[in-house]
């Protein structure tokens, strides 16, 4: 074979190979991207339910309701009199 064919066959081997290579990074490209968006709306969701799940701490922790739960529940009441004692140190 002559050079300027064994250039030209070089060339588009060349060429097809860098195709090739194209249309796999556009694939994986797409694929990450997909990717990348399921996560943005599974962290969306989770940012959400933690939001939830807060509020549902402080309702739960609120002062008056522990008391009301320790009374009603728990038959617990407040002394009448009582002295706190300071610590001495």
């Amino acid at each position: 074979m002559s050079r300027p064919v064994l250039t030209i066959i070089g060339l588009s081997l060349t060429i097809l190979v860098s195709a090739v290579a194209v249309v796999q990074a556009k694939h994986k490209t797409r694929e990450m991207a997909h990717q990348l968006q399921v996560e943005r709306v599974e962290r969306d969701k989770l940012s959400t339910e933690w939001a939830q799940l807060q509020l549902e701490e402080s309702a739960w922790a609120n002062p008056d309701r522990v008391a009301q739960v320790a009374r009603r529940e728990l038959g617990m009441v407040q002394p009448r009199q009582y002295v706190v004692l300071e610590s001495q140190r």
